[in-house]
């Protein structure tokens, strides 16, 4: 398997296809690389090079017990970004990894990167305090690490219902894409998929949104139950210096029919221009 060295010895997974203009993809909670697989495909096909890496604990990563936090997140990223060489990237990250392409921009800078995407992203930040009303209550995630610990299986399989909107009247449920998704949430070390609540909920990413200075694409279901656009998009559109939000009506959280659809024709034309 193709992988790298991470600074703390753990390795680190990933999937390079095609060549041409990097194009690396960041997952969500709490699934690995193999969620990118049909952008992936898309992008190699059409000129670019997709790479697609599993975060620390997820997937065929090294399932380490420390360093899940999103500042950690971005540090791994970064070494994946130098030890390929990466350069005039563009970064997508959904979910937690949109948390973990911002804080890495915020840490890193963008002298590797050209573009980046955020897709039903946890910034600015998730977790609702007096200065984030519209945010979501800490006993939503404190729910969800203990479902996690009760019973994952189920909670997973649970779970997959509002992160695909097929909890919605007439939604076209597919049984196969909720096995796909128990199967990638089941690779997740017990420790990480913990940890990683705290660092998608309660990271603030609003001042490495202020400092990213390239165009970043910013696209959002606004029938996203996980994050919920009023709290993310629409906030973090207005921090970034060149960001252009788009909306799909009607969209979950997860990419899935007619939003997956929107999604890639967005993404390739961002690509393209």
């Amino acid at each position: 398997m193709p992988a790298i060295t991470l600074r703390d010895g753990a390795q680190k997974y990933y999937k390079d296809w095609g060549t041409g203009r990097p194009v690396v993809f960041s997952h969500g909670w709490p699934l690995n690389a193999d969620a990118w697989d049909q952008q992936s495909l898309l992008v190699a096909r059409s000129g670019f090079r997709a790479i697609a890496h599993d975060r620390r604990g997820h997937g065929r990563s090294t399932d380490t017990w420390t360093g899940n936090d999103m500042d950690t997140y971005a540090d791994d990223l970064a070494q994946l970004m130098d030890q390929l060489d990466l350069r005039d990237a563009v970064l997508v990250g959904h979910s937690t990894g949109g948390g973990e392409v911002a804080r890495y921009l915020g840490k890193y800078g963008t002298g590797r990167v050209s573009k980046a995407v955020l897709l039903g992203a946890v910034t600015p930040v998730m977790v609702q305090s007096a200065t984030n009303p519209e945010g979501t209550p800490l006993e939503v995630f404190d729910g969800l690490r203990a479902g996690v610990a009760a019973d994952r299986a189920q909670f997973f399989y649970d779970f997959s219902e509002p992160f695909y909107g097929f909890n919605r009247p007439g939604a076209a449920v597919s049984e196969g894409r909720r096995r796909q998704f128990w199967l990638q949430s089941e690779q997740v070390g017990f420790g990480a998929v913990l940890d990683c609540i705290k660092a998608f909920s309660e990271t603030d990413l609003t001042e490495d949104l202020k400092t990213i200075d390239i165009p970043v694409l910013v696209v959002h279901g606004d029938d996203d139950q996980i994050v919920p656009i009023q709290a993310s998009a629409q906030k973090a559109v207005e921090l970034l210096p060149n960001g252009t939000l788009k909306v799909f009506p009607g969209g979950p959280h997860g990419l899935v029919g007619d939003y997956a659809e929107f999604f890639n024709q967005e993404l390739l034309a961002f690509l393209k221009d």
